[in-house]
């Protein structure tokens, strides 16, 4: 057995060998080390391997799908190695012949199919690069839905496509593979090498005409080199991962690159478009707006907001069918009821291509088919454009329906194994071979009665014993009768005794064979009717595809509506050109946690650029904790939102088409690649400065903070007017620099606006209220104290402030003489609580809840304890 092991384990040097052993899958040597560590289960040593013990561990078959998770996720790959033959076929070969095994599957991040190890409301993509002399590729597929794309990508393109595509593993060249270690390290994808031969557009070609079953690839469009290079790579690696069994991938679909909003992997990060800062989905753009209903429409969202359209026509078709939805509130409500039973198609139909699926899948395919016909029975005719396409696509499928309806029980086991999913009255031999299954013995007594009447003899029985069988006893008295014709015809003699004569039949004989294998004999008809019914399915795969597309275009309209209708948004008008008007915008993801912990209503503001071919620039300015940042965001987001297909977050938006969309907020480092703060500042910085066209809109929060004073604002100056003079592109640029504001009057496309706030005894209040004009300090000392500083410190910031200030109007002094004029720093420890007489402001503070007050009711109360001298 270890010697088998070791055979096949050479074979996969690079996969953890999950080895089938009955019920248990286990691991040696290495392999069960680094599993044990991973899977943090016992590690034990059994036998003896070149005279050292043998480190060994194993997990449950029946719970090995969740074990595969743990270690792909830790970046493993496993090889999985079945039984091929029963222990007693394989006695048949000799008495110590070890049973036969082989790798059926290798399990790669990329490759899952099962439901236990995928997120249903995401794509799982596995993608491949091609490069080609001054040619590249990407192509990428998701075996568990069959949706394949490829795309022409230059190496500065590649990384802000795998940012909107979110792959999970990466084929590459074998030879390159180290020039894309760092891009996948950053971007959290598994980087496969690949021999060059599964990258040869020649043999490539050849593979997809194969799998396409197609003599010619010309009805699909035209592919260069590179890109076939890339897509064949992916069927070899796919049937190499598989062992032969391709999964049912449709029709490559070839995207142009010009066809979507381009959006790099530092402005998905800093804007949270589908993944929070934190790393999970709450908090994030696609969890708030999420209101689909199946699992088809909520990839379709998450591949929306990830790929925001540029075909101003088609974006004019998904708003319509927003708006039409918007307006027939019945309408909506019952195609949401309707699709809240849709089960996933693509994934059950994928697994059935795949030999991994189960009665449930066909179920699957029964329930979803069902409501779709369903919908086509309530859907109106006089829908627009997109609704009446996807409705289209939905009926057609009466026949298949039928034979599942009548073939399948309501609800099916999980596994064809398991027998029972097979609906009674749909196959005679079916039946017939359940009830002797289950009501052998009732059969034999009807058989008894038969005879008993046949014969006239009362005394007759049909008894059992492990030496004749079933056989038939009558008295000895009846023996002459029963040895005469014609009975003598029927019955045959099998043995007499002293006091009995017993019998058989040609029926009997054959009954008992029925009977003996009648446990059997149904999962064979079972399996063999699963057979059939899953060939059925697969005839109609393309049909089913298109119906499961029709489905999740029906489902996202409708959840776009049901959010614009809950959450007051507007319809976005679309253009051609280079307006960016917004009224009333608002922060979709603030807005909700406000609502969700009850505080102040969200405050919308205005953001409007006039249209021209040059820059439209808002240099934004005001205190930290005034919303800049979340004003930046909005803007990005509704410009996202309406290039998504949604309606937006504002009273009125009117936007020329976004061809890239940048974003420069926040402030972290990267220690693991010798980066600071400031430098990845710099890096994204100068990658937008690089890419942004006319078409972009950007927004930069901070430029220069990392560094010394004067340095930060010459690189701010700087940028500013490289945006202005060579990018010519809209952006909203936040700053603490007043200096900056300055340049609004020499550069024509350059606006100053500045966020409203209100001081009071010292301290400041925030408004969130955007308008034209310029802050003149930024109100850091005030923010410092709300934040809980302690108050000698804040007070020495004040009186260092003061002094600086007034150096600067009187022309400056140098820092030496500045630090003599200022007086000694005191940390005096803060005064004890002052005992006071009862007071309204005292008399609150026992009735209120902290976190049930505003921040400008608190700063209120504040203010009158302050009177009374309360620490």
């Amino acid at each position: 057995m270890m010697a088998q092991f070791l055979e096949i384990k050479s074979e996969y040097p690079d996969a953890l060998l999950f080895y089938r052993m009955g019920d248990f899958y286990e691991m040696f040597f290495d392999d069960a080390v680094s599993a044990a560590e991973a899977l943090d289960i016992a590690l034990t040593k059994r036998g003896k391997h070149a005279g050292e013990d043998i480190p060994m561990c194993g997990v449950p078959h029946h719970a090995a799908e969740g074990y595969f998770l743990t270690l792909i996720r830790k970046g493993f790959r496993v090889a999985v190695c079945e039984q091929l033959e029963s222990p007693a076929e394989a006695k048949k070969r000799g008495y110590k012949a070890v049973v036969k095994r082989g790798v059926v599957r290798l399990v790669t991040p990329g490759t899952l199919t099962e439901d236990s190890l995928l997120n249903a409301r995401q794509h799982n993509y596995l993608a491949a690069y091609c490069g080609i002399r001054d040619q590249g590729a990407l192509a990428w597929v998701d075996i568990s839905t069959g949706a394949f794309h490829v795309m022409e990508a230059s190496r500065l393109r590649l990384s802000p496509e795998l940012a909107r595509l979110a792959p999970k593993e990466l084929l590459v060249i074998s030879e390159d593979e180290g020039d894309f270690l760092e891009l996948g390290s950053d971007l959290g994808v598994a980087i496969t090498p690949l021999a060059r031969s599964a990258f040869d557009s020649s043999a490539s070609e050849n593979r997809l005409k194969s799998l396409l079953n197609v003599s010619t690839l010309d009805a699909f469009g035209t592919f260069s080199r590179a890109e076939l290079g890339a897509m064949g790579a992916l069927v070899e690696y796919i049937d190499l991962t598989q062992k032969g069994k391709l999964p049912l991938l449709q029709t490559p679909v070839r995207e142009s690159a010009g066809g979507t909003m381009q959006i790099d992997a530092a402005t998905r990060r800093n804007l949270e478009i589908t993944h929070a800062m934190s790393g999970g989905r709450a908090g994030s753009l696609l969890a708030t707006v999420d209101r689909t209903v199946t699992a088809g429409g909520a990839r379709l969202l998450e591949k929306r907001l990830s790929s925001p359209s540029m075909d101003l026509n088609l974006l004019q078709a998904r708003h319509d069918a927003v708006s039409y939805l918007v307006e027939n509130l019945s309408l909506r409500e019952n195609l949401r009821d309707i699709l809240r039973a849709v089960p996933d198609m693509d994934r059950g139909l994928s697994r059935i291509a795949l030999e991994r699926g189960g009665p449930r899948d066909l179920a699957a395919i029964r329930n979803g088919l069902t409501q779709a016909e369903n919908l086509t029975q309530c859907l109106p005719q006089d829908m627009p454009g997109v609704l009446a396409e996807a409705t289209n696509a939905l009926p057609g499928h009466d026949e298949l329906i039928d034979l599942l309806d009548n073939a399948l029980i309501a609800e099916p086991p999980l596994l064809a194994r398991d027998g029972g999913f097979i609906a009674p009255g749909y196959d005679q031999d079916l039946d017939e071979a359940r009830t002797l299954r289950d009501e052998g013995r009732s059969v034999i007594a009807g058989l008894q009665a038969q005879y008993s009447e046949i014969t006239g003899i009362n005394a007759l029985k049909v008894k059992h014993n492990n030496v004749l069988g079933y056989f038939i006893e009558t008295p000895a008295t009846h023996a002459d009768k029963m040895l005469s014709a014609p009975l003598s015809e029927t019955f045959i003699h099998r043995q007499t005794t002293a006091n009995a004569v017993r019998f058989t039949t040609v029926a009997l004989s054959e009954l008992e064979t029925k009977i003996l294998n009648a446990g059997s004999n149904v999962l064979e008809i079972e399996k063999r009717l699963y057979s059939t019914l899953t060939s059925a399915i697969l005839d109609r795969s393309d049909a089913i595809y298109q119906t499961t597309r029709g489905l999740a275009e029906l489902d996202l309209a409708a959840g776009f509506a049901d959010l614009a209708c809950f959450e007051n948004w507007a319809r976005p008008t679309l253009t051609a050109g280079r307006e960016f008007d917004i009224t009333g915008g608002r922060h979709p993801v603030v807005e909700a946690a406000l609502r969700q912990q009850g505080d102040t209503p969200f405050i919308a503001n205005n953001c409007q650029f006039e249209a021209s071919d040059g820059a439209a620039i808002w240099l934004l300015t005001g205190p930290n904790m005034s919303g800049k940042s979340t004003f930046l965001r909005q803007n990005a987001l509704i410009a996202l939102l309406a290039q998504a297909g949604s309606f937006v977050p504002a009273t009125s938006a009117k936007l020329g088409l976004v061809s890239q969309l940048f974003s420069r907020v926040g402030a972290s480092d990267d220690l693991a690649r010798g980066r600071s703060t400031f430098m990845v500042e710099m890096v994204e910085t100068a990658a937008i400065l690089n890419q942004a066209d006319d078409r972009a809109f950007v927004i930069l929060d901070e430029i220069g903070r990392g560094t010394a004073t004067w340095d930060g604002l010459s690189i701010a100056w700087a940028t500013l007017e490289y945006l202005h003079e060579t990018n010519k592109c809209r952006a909203l640029f936040a700053t603490h620099y007043h200096e900056l504001t300055q340049l609004a009057d020499t550069l024509q496309g350059v606006d100053n606006a500045t966020v409203a706030v209100k001081e009071w005894e010292g301290d400041v209040i925030f408004l969130h209220e955007v308008h034209k004009g310029a802050a003149d300090r930024s109100y850091g000392v005030q923010v410092a104290r709300l934040a809980g500083l302690p108050s000698s410190v804040v007070e020495r910031a004040r009186v260092v402030l003061e002094q600086l200030e007034k150096s600067d109007r009187e022309g400056g002094n140098t820092p030496k003489a500045l630090i003599d004029d200022l007086p000694l720093f005191s940390a005096a420890p803060p005064p004890a609580p002052v005992a006071v007489k009862a007071s309204p402001a005292l008399e609150r503070l026992s009735d209120i809840e902290p976190d049930s007050l505003s921040p400008r009711e608190a700063l209120d109360l504040i203010y009158e304890l302050k009177k009374l001298n309360v620490s």
